[in-house]
């Protein structure tokens, strides 16, 4: 699979076609797409590197947003069930631009949580909302779990 923008992980991948990938999070094998691929990364990155704990993690989260039954890529949640952030992942061949982030904006709508990162897996990018003053501010850098 192609080289990304995080530190090289093992993975378990399947020799069947479609290829599929080990997913630790849910433990179960998932058809290894590009945008899968990213995924996987980016949550081994979270768990190693940022120590998120993996069973915080929830992958695929239904919502509804206007009306409409919308599914986020992973939601993070504190120890108490309460959201804390949302990730959107994109293939690597998709730039990270505008229509991204109002996608994981409208994510946002029901669940308000403080951080947004979306990846694509070669380019990630953290923003913190304040809703008080109804504004965002890009990080440095994705936050360690610990200071979410």
């Amino acid at each position: 699979m192609l080289a990304l923008n995080l530190p090289q992980y093992e993975f378990s991948i399947s020799d069947e076609t479609p290829a599929r990938i080990f997913d630790a999070i849910r433990k179960k094998f998932v058809v290894l797409t590009p945008e899968e691929w990213v995924r996987q990364n980016f949550l081994q990155f979270l768990v190693v590197e940022k120590k998120y704990p993996a069973t915080l993690l929830l992958i695929e989260k239904t919502l509804q947003v206007n009306k409409m039954k919308k599914r986020c890529d992973t939601v993070v949640y504190n120890n108490h069930g309460e959201p804390l952030m949302i990730l959107e992942f994109k293939k690597p061949d998709v730039p990270i631009n505008q229509k991204v982030f109002d996608q994981i904006a409208r994510y946002n709508i029901p669940l308000k949580v403080k951080y947004l990162t979306v990846s694509n897996g070669l380019s990630h990018y953290c923003c913190t909302i304040d809703f008080k003053n109804n504004s965002y501010k890009f990080l440095d850098g994705i936050p360690e779990y610990n200071f979410l």
